[in-house]
């Protein structure tokens, strides 16, 4: 299966659908950063090049990958990275599943983390998922954000914080009376790559090395399946 997407948001339905498609079968998302219309324009070449990695046996069971300028790339580890490069997407700190040489596939690594067959994530029955927020973190940052988003019913927030993950301490008490009320919290960071650690100092679960985006949309899947904080970070350190 091959599936042709805008760029802006091409991450978040690659990881949505290696989290949910029950099947072993290559699935690959690609698009084109230059239209059709520009001088040495992508797209043809990254259609060609994506037909071809899903027409490859090698391509079986590694879950959904992302097809672009000549890399293959996980979907869960493959970011948009600057908003007009032709390179664009990368796969920040773990490397490609493999790369494209003259129209020649070169697989090289798999991921460890679970996918596909291998997740709980049944979205067949579902005309909706939880709603899940985004919240930005950034200096002297307040919670009349976190509130609003308590007030308008959200399920899960995911918060993009500072450096690894760190939170103001002016939202703390907001953060905490979310939780108080069941909301779950899940913390990232804003700069797009790293790991988050555990730190006492501030609160919500630990969102491993998923940039913010791709955090939200775990956490709307696991949260179709539990609200127990224990069984969804054992979910954020698995998939």
């Amino acid at each position: 299966m091959v599936i042709t997407h805008g760029t802006d948001t091409l991450e978040e339905t690659a990881y949505f659908l290696n989290l949910v498609v029950k099947s072993e079968k290559p699935v690959v998302i690609t698009g084109s950063m230059r239209p059709a219309t520009a001088v040495s324009a992508d797209g043809p070449s990254n259609i060609l090049q994506a037909v071809s990695v899903a027409a490859d046996k090698q391509a079986r069971g590694r879950g959904v990958m992302i097809v672009l300028n000549d890399r293959i790339g996980s979907a869960r580890d493959t970011t948009k990275t600057d908003a007009n490069s032709l390179d664009t997407f990368k796969s920040l700190g773990s490397g490609y599943l493999g790369s494209l040489v003259n129209q020649v596939r070169h697989f090289e690594t798999r991921i460890d983390r679970k996918h596909t067959i291998d997740t709980p994530f049944d979205v067949m029955k579902l005309s909706a998922l939880p709603k899940v927020d985004i919240l930005y973190g950034y200096q002297n940052d307040s919670g009349y954000l976190y509130d609003a988003a308590v007030a308008n019913h959200a399920k899960g927030i995911v918060v993009a914080g500072v450096g690894a993950g760190s939170q103001s301490r002016f939202v703390l008490p907001s953060i905490k009376a979310a939780i108080d009320k069941g909301v779950v919290f899940v913390r990232s960071s804003r700069t797009g790559s790293g790991y988050v650690p555990e730190d006492d100092a501030y609160l919500g679960l630990l969102g491993d090395n998923l940039n913010p985006q791709k955090a939200r949309i775990l956490l709307m899947l696991a949260l179709t399946v539990t609200s127990d904080p224990v069984k969804i970070q054992e979910m954020f350190t698995v998939y």
